[in-house]
């Protein structure tokens, strides 16, 4: 269907069926595929007179509007590849991303250029227009020697020896991908697709090619949006979106905000594609009660990014309700292979669980700059001792088949979680918390706190010259969410800290995680004096912060996310307030201050 073209030359020919119709909107501006074209060749001009061509490594650090796409098809456009760097980052995770990918050039806005200070990149504004004007060449598209076989884009996932690894994906990888669901979900020009995940985050790529290689229309939703779930359900309605992508724990929030209304909203929907965590089918019950299984059609997909985003598709029906303890992934996308093996490498029998290990041509070329760990886990191997051999990526998730050939997810083999999307390696976060002069050991595990809010929990043993006390015990968890603060992005900032002595062990010496004890409610450590609530309504936000987030000691000038608030959480606190209040709020309100005073003056002045 594509014929063996890059993601940009598709693109292009899209532009010329398309000119005129809008292919990027946000909330405030939008842009025709021809302009958004035009945009794109002026940059990549720019970018080639610095050298960027087949498999460079370029850093797109641009937060959610149109010139992120501008400068993303720039960049395949020169001949590069893309390294998303989200600019929310700590600096310090932005450093490490940089010098790891050794990107030569850095794409950015102004407002965002402080972000990349100390930088030995060139770094390039896209909204300076003077610098990227390079004679009348520029509304030309650029003749460039790539091919299908070239990257696309690097994308860094957690590491489990505390570093980060980057993904390198091929722009044939991709395409394949639309080219075998093109029959599974008739994506076309006509389709409305919404931009909601993170541009770190692969989902963004199905997201973002969704619609521009089929002449779709692509919605970026603001950040503050993807965290109301009111807002974003209005947006969906009012801009008549046909194709949303969410994970599983963002949706749950997405049918309390549906089922808000008396009935039924008319949407225009005609499908919902699950990714990135495991999906329930019980809780999709009030949404099919309300819409049936049908229009939309519910579409649950299983992937990883060294596999190209997707690997399996199920839909889930009603039916799927009955069986509420099983996850159903499905069969694998036509091109794909996939294979239940043992410990010995070998298939297991239907039924068995095994190693859910993929072949085909969605597999990535391997990690950035890490061949063991690419030997490691992209392997050429031959199943039931045939002679041909095979290159499997070995996923470390667990599968059954069952006798109808469909696959049923059952969790990792190893210690590895996904929180809200995001997959991660508890021993990145360990390491990073290791690396504290006063820690000895830390371990990390997940806890779920109710409706799919999923938190990390940090186990601290502190150095043993160091008196448990209770004081030490608030210092020293008030000092790691600091430092965590300031080192780990926030889907990987743990929520709270537990400082034990010793570590439970398991009589093979291992860590005993199943007796660990649940965090208990803990106090806040304030250096400064106490600030309590001084109004009515700042006592009720108090009272609602410390229950949801099972913490004592909240401050009204206390940041939500630097005492271990996730967007979930969040979410939940605003279902609470306007409960309460008889208001329709949403996270929006925190936008310039997540804390109780601020929050609180806001509800006074909608009250008043």
């Amino acid at each position: 269907m594509f014929s063996s073209k890059c993601l940009h030359e598709i693109f292009e020919a899209r532009v010329g069926e398309y000119p005129s119709k809008i292919a990027i909107s946000t909330m405030y501006e939008q842009i025709s595929y021809k302009d958004l074209d035009f945009r794109a060749n002026q940059l990549a001009h720019k970018l080639q007179t610095l050298g960027v061509g087949a498999d460079v490594l370029i850093g797109l650090c641009v937060d959610r509007s149109i010139e992120m796409i501008v400068g993303l098809l720039a960049i395949l456009k020169a001949g590069g590849a893309y390294v998303p760097i989200d600019p929310h980052y700590p600096s310090q995770r932005i450093r490490l991303l940089l010098n790891d990918s050794e990107v030569c050039v850095v794409v950015t806005v102004s407002h965002l250029r402080e972000c990349l200070k100390d930088q030995k990149a060139t770094i390039i504004c896209i909204d300076d227009d003077m610098s990227l004007l390079s004679g009348d060449s520029v509304t030309k598209s650029l003749a460039t020697k790539n091919s299908d076989s070239n990257l696309a884009y690097v994308i860094y996932t957690s590491g489990s020896t505390g570093t980060p690894k980057g993904v390198l994906i091929e722009h044939r990888s991709v395409v394949r991908l639309f080219e075998q669901t093109a029959n599974l979900f008739s994506f076309n020009h006509q389709d409305i697709w919404t931009m909601f995940h993170s541009i770190g985050f692969d989902f963004s790529v199905w997201e973002i090619w969704g619609a521009l290689l089929y002449g779709g229309q692509l919605i970026i939703v603001p950040f503050e949006v993807t965290r109301s779930p009111q807002q974003f359900h209005h947006l969906l309605k009012s801009k008549g979106v046909t194709i949303l992508n969410q994970t599983p724990s963002a949706f749950r929030q997405l049918i309390n905000a549906d089922i808000v209304c008396e009935k039924s909203t008319d949407l225009a929907l005609r499908l919902v594609i699950f990714g990135g965590e495991v999906l329930e089918p019980k809780m999709l019950k009030l949404w099919i009660e309300r819409y049936g299984d049908q229009q939309p059609k519910l579409i649950n997909m299983y992937g990883i990014t060294e596999t190209t985003i997707h690997v399996t598709y199920r839909q889930i029906t009603q039916q799927d309700l009955e069986n509420a303890d099983y996850s159903p992934i499905g069969m694998p996308i036509p091109d794909l292979e996939i294979y239940l093996l043992d410990p010995s490498g070998q298939p297991v029998e239907n039924g068995t669980s095994g190693e859910l290990c993929i072949a085909g041509p969605g597999l990535a070329r391997g990690y950035l700059n890490r061949p063991d760990l690419t030997a490691e886990r992209f392997v050429l191997t031959s199943i039931n001792n045939k002679a041909n051999v095979t290159r499997l990526y070995y996923s470390g998730d667990c599968a059954v088949r069952m006798p109808n050939g469909e696959l049923i997810y059952l969790g990792r083999s190893d210690e590895q979680i996904k929180v809200r999307g995001f997959r991660i390696e508890p021993k990145e976060i360990e390491s990073c918390l290791g690396r504290h002069p006063q820690i000895v050991v830390a371990v990390v595990v997940p806890h779920d706190y109710g409706e799919g809010d999923v938190r990390l929990i940090a186990y601290i043993v502190p150095s043993p010259d160091l008196e448990l006390t209770a004081q030490l015990t608030q210092e020293l968890s008030s000092d790691l969410a600091h430092y965590a603060l300031t080192e780990l992005p926030m889907h990987m900032r743990p929520s709270a800290y537990v400082i034990l002595s010793e570590l439970p062990m398991t009589a093979h010496g291992k860590i005993n995680k199943n007796a660990l004890p649940l965090p208990v409610t803990p106090q806040i450590a304030h250096s400064q004096k106490s600030l309590v609530p001084k109004t009515s309504t700042e006592q009720v936000l108090t009272e609602i912060w410390e229950d949801i987030l099972e913490l004592k000691g909240i401050e009204t000038n206390d940041d939500f996310f630097a005492i271990g608030g996730t967007s979930l959480a969040l979410i939940r606190i605003f279902g609470r307030i306007n409960e309460h209040f008889g208001l329709s709020v949403d996270v929006s309100t925190v936008i310039e201050g997540a804390t109780i005073a601020h929050l609180a003056s806001c509800i006074d002045a909608e009250i008043s």
